[in-house]
């Protein structure tokens, strides 16, 4: 279970590991992370960001060290991150390394309501889902192996993982394809029956009212 934490944002965390590096102010933050591309590895609310600032100030995670002006601009303070900043930023990545937790993509929604489709209809989405993966699968590879050219592996380490589950996934579809078209899907003629009869199969409608398929 993930620990309750002082300020649970990934914000936070995104933030942390920007300060681990140098004292800076907020704008300096932002700018950062979003040319690391961390919004792509986590989901970021950008309208949350100085609340959560202020928040980590709060509870001891960072401190105002400066502040600075330069022009016209107005005054911003800077950041550092504290001894306790420091400690919950490994305690949190040790976390989310170590410990999965459920999680619930788009895609496994969409399963879960399958049969509302026609089998016909799920084949040709499935198909064009499959299609969409390999594309950028063949992107997300170019610039894995352009990226791996410039910057150290350690940094890249995520874009591995989401290849790798996009391989998967692709893997996975395509093998569901293969049993729907070759007709092989365990209760693919009940399946049709109910969207060209309207009617549900008994054995679907026995497990309809269980409520579930375990018994």
């Amino acid at each position: 279970m993930p620990k309750r934490r002082k300020v649970g944002n990934l914000l936070a965390l995104a933030s942390l590991s920007a300060l681990v590096q140098r004292p800076m102010h907020p704008y300096e933050i932002a700018t950062a992370l979003r040319t690391w591309g961390k919004d792509q590895d986590m989901e970021i609310k950008w309208g949350s960001f100085y609340t959560v600032v202020r928040n980590m100030e709060r509870h001891g995670l960072i401190e105002a060290v400066e502040s600075v002006r330069a022009g016209r601009r107005p005054e911003r303070t800077v950041y550092r991150i504290t001894d306790a900043g420091r400690a919950e930023l490994v305690d949190w990545a040790r976390e989310l390394v170590s410990t999965p937790e459920p999680e619930h993509p788009r895609f496994r929604a969409g399963l879960s309501v399958l049969a509302a489709l026609h089998p016909d209809e799920a084949v040709t989405l499935l198909r064009r889902r499959l299609s969409l993966l390999d594309e950028g699968i063949r992107a997300a590879r170019n610039t894995l192996a352009e990226e791996g050219r410039r910057i150290p592996r350690l940094f890249l380490v995520e874009s591995e993982y989401d290849l790798a589950i996009r391989e998967a996934e692709a893997a996975w579809v395509r093998g569901l394809l293969a049993e729907l078209t070759a007709g092989t899907y365990p209760g693919l003629d009940q399946w049709r029956a109910f969207h060209e009869t309207g009617e549900m199969p008994p054995e679907l409608t026995e497990l309809t009212e269980r409520g579930d398929g375990t018994q």
